[in-house]
């Protein structure tokens, strides 16, 4: 449907890509839900990358979370906008990262990756890229679904939410 402005899995190929790295990485995902990243760090990497996608479900979890966390309210709502303002400084890179990594649906420039791995080092980005991904595979299932109540139901369901 042409108000259907939310990014969706646009093939089974598409998530199964998504799923297969994960489970590749599926102890690197566990030692990183773990403490392998402090988690307040983790609800700004969902955060930033829900914002991207607009996945309602998801937004709602994990500003709930957030809060959980210790992250105010003016901060979910400006890393929900993409305003990094208020974050930790020694974030914000990751959280562009996080933006642009979303932006290119998992594919981002060789340079970006490069300057992030240089701040962050190779392992720490590890950590990073999987919750990015593992929020992306939550993002996309969410639209989908969404995708399919719209167009079984006229678009009286699923809402028309659009991203930018």
């Amino acid at each position: 449907m042409h108000n259907f402005r939310r990014r969706i899995y646009r093939s089974p190929g598409e998530l199964m890509c998504d799923v297969h790295a994960i489970l590749a990485d599926r102890q690197l995902l566990r030692t990183t839900m773990r403490g392998g990243l402090d988690p307040a760090f983790r609800e700004r990497l969902m955060l930033v990358v829900t914002g991207v996608n607009g996945c309602r479900y998801c937004s709602y979890a994990h500003a709930r979370q957030a809060l959980a966390e210790g992250l105010s309210e003016e901060e979910i709502e400006r890393l929900g906008r993409r305003t990094f303002e208020g974050s930790p400084s020694d974030e914000i890179p990751a959280l562009f990262y996080a933006q642009h990594w979303a932006e290119t649906d998992g594919h981002p420039d060789r340079a970006a990756r490069v300057s992030v791995e240089r701040a962050y080092g190779e392992e720490h980005l590890a950590r990073i890229e999987v919750i990015l991904r593992m929020i992306r595979v939550g993002n996309l299932l969410g639209n989908t679904w969404d995708f399919v109540l719209h167009r079984l139901t006229f678009g009286r369901l699923g809402g028309t939410g659009k991203t930018s």
